[in-house]
C-alpha cells in the first residue's frame, strides 16, 4: 500500500504519546489500542495525525479541509460521552465523502441496540437468549416466561461497561436492585436475558461484500473465585491485575468438532450480514453444553490493540498485525470510493 494521510480520531484523554516507557502497565492500557494503531501504521510509513473528538465536529472538519487525509480511522466509542452517538460521527464522514475506516452508521445503530440485534437475528432462526428490556422510570416487572436467573446490561453500551458479578440476578428483589443500577449509574435502559450456562466465544469478521471469518476464539476464566459467575465484567476485560491473578486468558477455543466450528462460523457470518455490518466486528456468543451457541451481541469496531481477541484471532488465522491495519484501511477506502467520485 502506498504512503497514506490517516487521521485517527480518539477521545481526547486517549491520545497516545510517543513512547510507552516510563509509563505503567495499567496507565498502558487505558491508551494501549489507540497506541498500537497509530505506532504500527507510522512504521508502515504512513503519516498518521490523531485528533481528540469529545462535543464537536468542527475540529473534523477543519482538519479534513486542511490536511486533506487519504483516510479516517475512527477509534470512537462515543460522542458527548453518549455511546449511541459514534454512528453520528460516521454519517458526518459520509456526508463529507471522506473514506474511513469500520462500520457504516446503519450497522452500528442495528448493532448498538442489544434487543433490535438479537429481534433481527432471532426472526433468521438464529438462538438468542430469552430477554426482556426494562425502559427509564419504570416498574421493575419479570415476565413470567422469563426465567431466573438472567444477567443485566446496560441496553446500548458496550466494552462490559457496568458488568459486574452483581450483573448475574437470581431473585426478583436483586433483579430490581440491578436494572435500577443501570438506570441511575449507567443512564440507560436496562436489558435483562436468559443467562447461559456454557464457554464464552468469540468470532471476529473481516471485511465489506467478501468476508473473511477468523478463528473461533474463547475467553478463559481460569480460577475464579468460589460462587463467583463467568461472565465477562469490566474486571476480566480490563483490569491487567486482575486478569493476572486471575489467570483469564484467550485462545482458539479448543476441543470442539470441526463440523461445530464451521456451524459457529457460518451463523457468525450470517450475523454480520443480517446486521449490514462491514469493516470490521466481532460476534459474541454462548456456547452451551449441548453444542448451541447463542448469539449475545455483535460489536462493530471492536478493540484493535496488537494483544486483544480479534489481531490475537487474526494473527492466529496467518494476519500480522500491521497487515491487519493495512486490510482495515484498505477496505475503508475500498468502500467509500464510489462516494468519493460521486461527490
Amino acid at each position: 500500500m502506498k504512503k497514506l494521510r490517516v487521521l485517527v480520531l480518539v477521545h481526547p484523554d486517549l491520545i497516545p504519546p510517543d513512547s510507552s516507557k516510563g509509563y505503567s502497565e495499567q496507565e498502558i492500557n487505558e491508551w494501549k489500542t489507540e497506541y498500537d494503531v497509530v505506532t504500527t501504521l507510522r512504521r508502515a510509513g504512513h503519516d498518521v495525525h490523531p485528533l481528540g473528538v469529545h462535543d464537536e465536529l468542527k475540529p473534523i472538519r477543519d482538519e479534513i479541509e486542511s490536511w486533506k487525509p487519504d483516510v479516517v480511522l475512527t477509534l470512537l466509542e462515543q460522542f458527548r460521552g453518549e455511546a449511541v452517538y459514534d454512528q453520528n460521527v460516521v454519517s458526518y464522514l459520509e456526508l463529507m465523502h471522506v473514506p474511513y475506516t469500520g462500520c457504516n452508521p446503519r450497522g452500528l445503530m442495528l448493532a448498538r441496540g442489544k434487543d433490535l440485534s438479537k429481534t433481527l437475528v432471532h426472526y433468521h432462526r438464529i438462538p438468542v437468549p430469552a430477554f426482556t428490556v426494562f425502559p427509564m422510570r419504570r416498574k421493575v416487572r419479570r415476565p413470567a416466561r422469563l426465567g431466573l436467573p438472567l444477567i443485566v446490561k446496560s441496553l446500548n453500551e458496550d466494552g462490559s461497561y457496568g458488568i459486574s458479578q452483581a450483573s448475574v440476578v437470581d431473585s426478583d428483589a436483586k433483579l430490581a436492585e440491578r436494572v435500577s443500577f443501570i438506570h441511575e449509574r449507567i443512564g440507560t435502559p436496562a436489558i435483562a436475558e436468559q443467562y447461559i450456562e456454557g464457554r464464552e466465544i468469540y468470532v471476529g469478521v473481516l471485511g465489506n461484500e467478501r468476508l473473511r471469518v477468523l478463528p473461533v476464539w474463547e475467553l478463559e476464566f481460569g480460577n475464579m473465585a468460589q460462587g463467583d459467575w463467568p461472565i465477562a465484567t469490566e474486571k476480566v476485560k480490563h483490569d491487567p491485575d486482575y486478569q493476572e491473578r486471575r489467570r483469564i486468558l484467550h485462545g482458539p477455543a479448543k476441543n470442539l468438532a470441526p463440523e461445530l466450528v464451521a456451524r459457529i462460523q457460518r451463523i457468525a457470518k450470517r450475523i454480520y450480514r443480517t446486521l449490514e455490518l462491514d469493516g470490521y466486528a466481532r460476534i459474541d456468543f454462548r456456547l452451551a453444553a449441548d453444542g448451541t451457541p447463542y448469539f449475545l451481541e455483535a460489536n462493530p469496531n471492536p478493540e484493535i490493540a496488537e494483544s486483544q481477541e480479534f489481531a490475537a484471532a487474526a494473527r492466529h488465522d496467518g494476519i500480522k498485525y500491521p497487515d491487519l491495519l493495512q486490510r482495515i484501511l484498505a477496505l475503508g477506502m475500498k468502500r467509500a470510493a464510489p462516494s468519493v467520485v460521486a461527490g
